[in-house]
């Protein structure tokens, strides 16, 4: 099977999320064919990408002129006009475009989205508000939650397990949180073993169910 992450991705809608999206793929060797309808925009960004057009996203003819049904992976970036964005995404699944990734700015948004076909839906305001909330509240020094109800936290060991191995430690039974990579003060993050004693100066990466990291981050 062909390696789909080296497959050129259309990006629809260069707002700011749209543009830093196709931006930080290029950087990653990915060719971008970026697309938007507002012509001044596309002009104000034609130095930044190798491949950019304005055209109108809800026109299948314009997508079908600009070689769109031969991608692999798409992205619909559109979050100001909500028919612009559920058209195009319908559009897109009409000319089954394999993967397709979507912006939505609301709840019901995403639905709507996922069930007119698109695979993968993002809500890029809501997350990055619920992950600074969790940095704001707490002590974590960062957070990522990877799936419904399960997150991963960068943050200090507790005191009442700096010292003692982490196979000794009780931590998953009585937290229900597994240690799994530590960086000393000067060093790289390596991966924790049963072995390893935290220390004060240590950050940890810790996995496990949201309400427990986020109790686990809590302890002094």
């Amino acid at each position: 099977m062909a390696d789909k992450k080296s497959d050129p991705v259309v990006v629809i809608g260069l707002g700011r999320f749209g543009t830093s999206l196709a931006q930080e793929l290029m950087r990653r060797g990915t060719d971008v064919l970026a697309i938007d309808r507002r012509h001044r925009v596309v002009q104000s960004l034609a130095g930044e990408f190798t491949h950019i057009a304005t055209a109108d996203s809800t026109d299948t003819e314009a997508l079908k002129q600009l070689g769109v049904p031969d991608f692999y992976r798409a992205v619909v970036a559109i979050g100001g006009d909500l028919e612009a964005s559920i058209l195009t995404a319908s559009l897109l699944v009409e000319l089954e475009i394999n993967d397709i990734w979507a912006k939505a700015i609301s709840r019901q948004h995403g639905r709507i989205l996922t069930r007119i076909g698109v695979q993968h839906v993002v809500f890029p305001e809501h997350d990055m508000g619920e992950r600074v909330a969790h940095l704001v509240s707490g002590r974590l020094l960062d957070y990522m939650e990877v799936d419904e109800n399960f997150a991963l936290v960068k943050t200090r060991p507790p005191k009442e397990y700096v010292g003692v191995p982490l196979g000794q430690s009780n931590l998953r039974r009585k937290y229900g949180v597994t240690v799994v990579a530590v960086k000393s003060p000067g060093e790289e993050f390596t991966y924790a073993t049963a072995e390893t004693e935290l220390t004060y100066g240590d950050v940890i990466i810790v996995s496990g169910r949201t309400e427990q990291v986020e109790r686990f981050a809590e302890l002094p």
